[in-house]
């Protein structure tokens, strides 16, 4: 494809409108996100003899429901935009929020009406599958120019490299039962397996009895446990309960660090179970897990740090290191533990907003939309996009996500996610 067509060609001007089409321009598509994380060449070759699309007040732009091609940006004007329970509000070209799609993916979520004349910047979809390296490469560690000079992560990355990184080993009963459910064995089987530990066994009864189940009677064997829950389920749910071993440290401060990713992996994972409830996309075990190892790859980091002395770094470069660390190392280990694909790709992938990849909702997606809610109500939450403007919202089906809706998911699984925390986290 050449550069471009990468970009909607065609300019388009409705007639009764006293607007005129602005040039568009490299600077002005950088502050456009996500386009503008993309190389200098495809930024110039699209403004080159570009101008926006022009309509005029009262013209509905999309409709909620119809398929789409697009992102679109709003470039000047103000747009009203509503969704099907009638809640409405406007979108100013002049405010932070329209550096960000009015909408993407397979179809739109929204429907917006011009409430002046507005200019609307159309770029084909394919933008949101031409990442910028941060997202193309998972096997390679890169750090901001403000970082390169970190000891830790000049020796860190030297590490990573030469492939001697310590991979954290998951526990026994975790692999014992994987193996033998790979080998097709039976509930009686895998509840033999899973009572080698008493701790496990005792836990996997309490998930079973626990509000995720919605079940009158409570279970007392571990047997009935894996009954209850499943097989495959009890896989995922046993390599979950297991992983806390996992996050381990003896320095305070790592301690600290790796106690707070610990718990912040668990509330993810929770919300990844609901969405994938609420949704009926995914199985909900799956969701938890998929949740629960997407900030896997800081085990490693923060267990080297460990090592080091005290004196070598600082708390405040560590958590700056952290984002940049996470995925591509998150993907070597769940690769190394021979995990499905569709889980492997979720440390690199899963803070993406606008990850674009094919019209099925995927793991992947859930768990971005899962980290995506978490910042729901929080500082910050201001510069966020519209969760509407999400590609992976279009894949929802019948459900509907707004902040309003998506707080009353995290609300009406409060207790199960009270409980599921509880569990994990001890």
């Amino acid at each position: 494809m050449s550069l471009k067509n990468f970009f909607k060609t065609g300019n388009k001007s409705a007639t009764g409108s006293g607007v005129t089409s602005p040039a568009i321009t490299v600077d002005r598509l950088k502050t456009l996100i996500p386009i503008r994380s993309l190389s200098e060449e495809k930024l110039q070759a699209f403004a080159t003899d570009r101008k926006a699309d022009v309509y005029p007040a009262n013209s509905t732009l999309f409709t909620e429901g119809e398929k789409n091609d697009c992102a679109y940006y709003l470039l000047q004007g103000i747009v009203v935009v509503s969704d099907s329970t009638g809640k409405k509000y406007e979108v100013d070209a002049d405010t932070p929020q329209a550096k960000f799609p009015l909408c993407s993916g397979i179809k739109h979520t929204l429907t917006v009406i011009a409430k002046t004349d507005v200019c609307l910047l159309r770029v084909s979809q394919t933008i949101m599958t031409a990442r910028p390296p941060a997202f193309q490469d998972s096997t390679t560690l890169k750090f901001p120019k403000q970082l390169a000079d970190s000891r830790l992560l000049q020796s860190f990355s030297q590490y990573y490299l030469e492939e001697d990184m310590e991979v954290p080993s998951l526990p026994d009963i975790a692999l014992k039962l994987r193996k033998a459910i790979q080998s097709d064995i039976g509930i009686a089987d895998a509840a033999n397996i899973i009572q080698l530990d008493p701790i496990m066994t005792a836990k996997l009864i309490q998930v079973a009895n626990c509000p995720l189940y919605l079940a009158r009677n409570p279970v007392k064997t571990c047997f009935d446990a894996v009954n209850r829950i499943g097989l495959r389920a009890t896989q995922n749910l046993i390599t979950t309960l297991s992983l806390k071993q996992i996050f381990q440290a003896n320095v305070p401060m790592i301690r600290k660090l790796m106690d707070k990713v610990w718990k912040h992996s668990i509330y993810i994972s929770c919300i990844c179970y609901a969405l994938a409830a609420e949704t009926q996309k995914a199985k909900p075990e799956e969701a938890l897990l998929a949740g629960l190892v997407s900030d896997i790859g800081l085990v490693p980091f923060l267990n080297y740090a460990a090592k080091l002395p005290t004196d070598y770094y600082t708390e405040q470069e560590i958590i700056q290191a952290m984002p940049y660390v996470k995925g591509t190392v998150g993907t070597y280990i769940l690769n190394e533990w021979n995990f499905p694909e569709e889980l492997i790709g979720i440390p690199v992938n899963a803070d993406d907003w606008y990850r674009h990849n094919g019209n099925d909702l995927t793991l992947t997606d859930i768990v971005m939309l899962a980290k995506f809610h978490s910042k729901i109500g929080k500082p910050g939450m201001a510069y966020l996009p519209a969760i509407t403007s999400l590609p992976a919202v279009s894949k929802l089906g019948q459900v509907l996500l707004s902040p309003e809706n998506s707080l009353r998911i995290i609300h009406d699984a409060h207790v199960k996610i009270a409980q599921a925390k509880q569990i994990f986290s001890t």
